[in-house]
């Protein structure tokens, strides 16, 4: 989601980086003559009933959870397996309309970070925000970007995705980057930037084990809940931010490998994937609104 983004997530860099210019290979849907925003539109608050129902899919889908490395890439620069493709998802808000947003993917070329595919949806929202339900809201529209990518250009479908939210740090773990990895098939590492009141570790408990544990750039301190169980870590930026990154596994990867990937695509406070699909969504709004 792009409604609450520090600002340091997005500063722009200069132009003379090539990261900067949107190089933009496909926008089904955003057709900027006819592109007005619905600021009227209102959505319903979902009922009792249809947030059991929410429930009873999360816990069923979680059945084909994979909280393990089960992928063929690693983190090595001498293996021929290296990581090649790593991929960001994301969807940004129109300023004014309840409805009106662009669901984003890009795919960056690991380990230069450089963006070697970019779609976009403007898309229309049916579901609220409701925290533990983000998937919802967003899931649908992420995996049709994924699905288009991998029908057309199968050759630039990411090895590993990097989702704007939680994976299983999440109240019935799974969350948004689980329920994409598992639907999509694909190994997922969810990133957010808010905590999430988990097995009694909130915002306090986990800003505690960030300033006590977390001291160096790219340090990481797991977060251990009430039962015991590890939900996730905080992550110290390798840019020194004094607020913490939440990690969490998504699906088919380890924490591990998940903490390890996170700190290894920071070019800036957040991963880079997940910064571009952000940066470059908020763009294509702005041209939109800008041409009416």
């Amino acid at each position: 989601g792009g409604s609450m983004k520090a600002d340091d997530d997005v500063a722009p860099r200069k132009h003379s980086d090539e990261h900067a210019r949107a190089e933009v290979v496909s926008e089904e849907g955003c057709d900027a003559v006819s592109y007005v925003p619905d600021v009227a539109a209102h959505i319903n608050v979902p009922s009792p009933a249809i947030k059991q129902h929410w429930k009873k899919e999360q816990l069923a889908l979680k059945q084909r959870l994979v909280t393990a490395d089960k992928h063929e890439w690693d983190l090595d620069a001498a293996s021929p397996n290296y990581l090649k493709l790593l991929g960001g998802v994301d969807i940004s808000f129109v300023p004014g309309s309840a409805v009106d947003a662009c669901a984003s993917l890009v795919v960056l070329e690991y380990p230069s970070m450089k963006v070697v595919y970019t779609a976009f949806e403007m898309v229309k929202l049916t579901a609220p925000y409701i925290s533990g339900f983000l998937a919802f809201r967003e899931v649908g529209f992420l995996l049709g970007l994924l699905n288009k990518l991998k029908s057309e250009r199968s050759e630039l479908f990411p090895e590993v995705i990097i989702v704007d939210g939680n994976g299983i740090l999440h109240p019935r773990g799974f969350g948004l980057a689980s329920h994409l990895g598992v639907l999509a098939d694909t190994p997922t590492i969810g990133v957010a930037k808010k905590s999430m009141l988990v097995d009694g570790v909130g915002k306090e408990e986990s800003q505690k084990i960030f300033t006590g544990k977390c001291v160096e750039p790219g340090s990481s301190a797991e977060l251990v809940g009430n039962s015991g169980v590890c939900w996730g870590a905080v992550v110290k930026s390798p840019n020194g931010c004094k607020q913490p990154l939440f990690v969490s596994i998504g699906h088919r990867v380890s924490l591990a490998t998940a903490v390890r990937l996170t700190v290894l695509s920071c070019v800036h406070r957040i991963p880079e994937p997940t910064r571009q699909a952000d940066l470059r969504s908020r763009e294509v709004i702005r041209k939109l609104l800008h041409q009416r």
